[in-house]
């Protein structure tokens, strides 16, 4: 069982910057795609920004330009930086790795880190 730990959310000021790191436990060449999903209070769970095992890369609308996902495949480590940061970017971020295996789709998740962007 594959695990995945987040670390590096905190608290920041308006316009400050975060470096959130999600450590897998084993080879994250053994995913199809790793990424950074966040859901704030009252809210649904979104995509942020995902990478994929040759290195393509997609954001969501509200955070391009700001937040840039990466990945060190010796380290077994995914990143996402994040500059410019918004009170609205305030919501527990949650690392997630997929595996499509012959019996299907798998889906992996982190505990999640707290990113609190004060105003």
């Amino acid at each position: 069982q594959e695990q995945l730990v987040e670390s590096g959310g905190g608290l920041v000021q308006a316009g400050g910057s975060l470096r959130l790191s999600c450590a897998a436990s084993g080879s994250i060449f053994n995913f199809n795609a790793m990424g950074w999903y966040r859901q704030a209070p009252g809210k649904q769970r979104e995509m942020v920004a995902t990478i994929t095992r040759g290195g393509s890369t997609n954001s969501a609308d509200s955070v391009k330009g700001r937040f840039t996902i990466s990945r060190d495949n010796d380290k077994n480590t995914v990143y996402l930086q994040m500059n410019s940061l918004k009170p609205e970017d305030t919501a527990v971020y949650y690392c997630n790795a997929v595996h499509y295996g012959l019996l299907g789709k798998y889906d992996y998740w982190g505990q999640g880190t707290q990113v609190t962007v004060s105003s």
